[in-house]
């Protein structure tokens, strides 16, 4: 029915000013649901955050020693790590982060608490924690296996990170997200060189990249 119809027939009117109303309705919710769309989907693309790289730049061993028959394992080391905020829009925030050692999937050292804090775009960030590990008590297959690796001249020590984050992009802050890092330290062994003759000194092999997981 046109609108000049709708002003002549009196009966009609109502009918058609609904009509109106429902179309403005529909293109507007259409318009909204459209827009919202259109935001998701920007939002989508800027807060893809990609995770932070980690890089194992040195471990120190001072001490790694098994006491035979007790399955004490005694670890003194200092490790080097670095982190980098790959991203151009979106800042991080370290909550909570611990770093330990592991030696064939046991942890060897009590956890260090190490600093948190705010990194920016394209940060880098370097810590380097002493891990300690007085008298651990390990598995007897590990003392087989230490001593296989003292006669290789190869350890593999792994460093781990764990700890929570959050993503910052402006003003908003996203929620907690769990991270876990695995370093693994590969291990010269000398021997015969320590201070008492025949114990064996330990020198870091080279640089690594850890793997990450958030």
């Amino acid at each position: 029915m046109s609108a000049k119809s709708c002003n002549h027939h009196h009966s009609y009117h109502g009918n058609c000013d609904r009509k109106k109303l429902f179309r403005r309705i529909g293109f507007g919710a259409l318009i909204f649901i459209i827009l919202v769309l259109l935001a998701i989907f920007i939002i989508w693309l800027v807060l893809r955050p990609s995770k932070p790289s980690f890089y194992l730049q040195d471990a120190s061993i001072a001490q790694f020693n098994f006491t035979a028959g007790t399955n004490l394992l005694t670890a003194i080391m200092q490790v080097t790590v670095s982190t980098r905020n790959p991203n151009d829009r979106i800042g991080i925030y370290y909550d909570k982060l611990d770093a330990f050692a592991v030696y064939k999937d046991q942890q060897i050292t009590t956890s260090t608490e190490l600093p948190t804090g705010y990194q920016g775009h394209n940060d880098v960030v370097v810590w380097s924690p002493y891990l300690y590990g007085a008298a651990v008590p390990v598995t007897p297959y590990l003392s087989v296996a230490l001593d296989q690796d003292i006669a290789a001249g190869l350890l593999l020590v792994d460093i781990n990170v764990e700890g929570q984050l959050r993503w910052k992009v402006g003003t908003w802050t996203s929620g907690y997200y769990h991270i876990s890092v695995t370093c693994p330290a590969f291990v010269g062994i000398d021997h015969g060189s320590g201070s008492n003759g025949d114990a064996p000194s330990f020198h870091f092999q080279h640089a690594a990249w850890c793997a990450v997981d958030v």
